[in-house]
């Protein structure tokens, strides 16, 4: 069974996914990919890891950056999952390019290069937004490429985490 809350954002509604114990999805309403990990049988029910996440999106959209992170679950291919572990390392008010996380993932597996288009695909169907900071992630002219919630919310996102106080 998956289960399914919903928070209200300063950028409009989410809908988050857990298998019980983890999240395993959460995506702004209506972005590309929207309930990409769910099944056709969900039920709304109030879970302990849905409330870690509503504190978790508190204290982000409050413009500080979360000490914690709710427990995730994430399902993929190995290669998706290589380059989301990459995104949580990105920090707060920090952007990196899909370029470099193409060399550094080409690093870990050994190889002499990597596709940053590549990395671009799995970067857009992270299945968990925000706490996996895809938003984070711009293309190598600084522009604000290819964020399945909208560039306008990733402008806001970067924003929010630039300007405000961080603890």
């Amino acid at each position: 069974m998956e289960y399914v809350h919903h928070y209200q954002s300063p950028f409009g509604g989410m809908t988050m996914a857990s298998n019980g114990r983890a999240l395993t999805g959460l995506w702004f309403d209506g972005q590309k990919y929207f309930g990409g990990t769910l099944s056709g049988n969900q039920e709304e029910r109030e879970l302990e890891v849905f409330e870690q996440a509503d504190r978790w999106l508190e204290i982000y959209f409050g413009g500080k950056a979360p000490a914690f992170t709710p427990p995730l679950s994430m399902e993929g291919t190995p290669f998706r999952k290589a380059v989301w572990e990459i995104l949580l390392t990105i920090p707060f008010g920090q952007t990196v390019t899909y370029g470099e996380i193409a060399k550094k993932l080409a690093g870990q597996m050994g190889r002499p290069g990597m596709s940053a288009q590549a990395v671009g695909g799995a970067v857009g169907h992270n299945p968990i937004s925000l706490i996996v900071p895809c938003h984070r992630v711009i293309g190598t002219d600084g522009s604000l490429t290819g964020y399945a919630g909208g560039i306008a919310v990733k402008e806001k996102l970067l924003l929010l985490e630039k300007t405000q106080e961080r603890i």
